[in-house]
């Protein structure tokens, strides 16, 4: 899977994305904003911020900024944050999560929600985060993992030659990712229904030059 299959996916989801996504992600975003957003006056980073559903549960005092790479998301974004008067929010930005354009540890936090099994280089993706955020920042990350055993992990199996027309990795393994980021992982905890998805909460102990 590349960036252009990302981009096609997402430009196929966002009429629907609100709707069909919107209610089963919930749980995790609010406790991933909740985690990242602990202390007053923040810069905070949300990189794949698609249609901007988090974006209405950041702290009134925190700077908000947030990047993606689909157009037709973000103009949902720029609509929601006109039309709920977010004010805290200061800017939302096109731009790929393996190569963004801020300087080196510009923000507080960063958080990433359902974006890991997306990008084309999950490395690449989380060197990254941990160069934008600044030393000791909080990194906080949600998404679906590949199942261990049982008819899940089979299911993900036979959907991984797939990831270019369904725009995820469904094979996607915590261990090679948690190897490959180099993320300074303090919890990993269950998260959204039946806990299939996993919140990790880390510690920008390792920034990325």
């Amino acid at each position: 899977m590349d960036l252009q299959d990302t981009i096609r996916t997402y430009r196929l989801f966002s009429g629907s994305y609100d709707v069909v996504f919107g209610p089963v992600f919930h749980p995790g975003r609010k406790d991933a904003v909740r985690i990242a957003n602990a202390q007053p006056g923040q810069r905070i980073l949300e990189v794949g911020v698609g249609t901007g559903l988090s974006l209405p549960y950041f702290r009134k005092d925190s700077e908000v900024t947030g990047i993606d790479v689909s157009a037709e998301m973000l103009k949902k974004a720029h609509d929601r944050v006109a039309n709920k008067n977010l004010t805290n929010v200061k800017g939302i930005y096109e731009m790929d999560a393996e190569a963004m354009t801020f300087p080196d540890n510009s923000f507080d936090a960063v958080l990433a929600l359902y974006v890991a099994s997306v990008v084309p280089n999950p490395a690449k993706f989380a060197a990254e985060m941990r160069r934008v955020c600044r030393p000791g920042g909080t990194i906080v990350l949600v998404n679906h993992f590949a199942s261990e055993t049982g008819v899940m992990r089979i299911v993900e199996k036979i959907l991984a030659p797939l990831a270019g027309f369904i725009g995820f990795h469904a094979d996607f393994s915590l261990t090679n990712f948690l190897k490959v980021s180099e993320l300074t992982v303090r919890e990993i905890k269950p998260s959204n229904l039946f806990g299939y998805w996993r919140l990790l909460r880390c510690v920008n102990e390792k920034p990325a030059g």
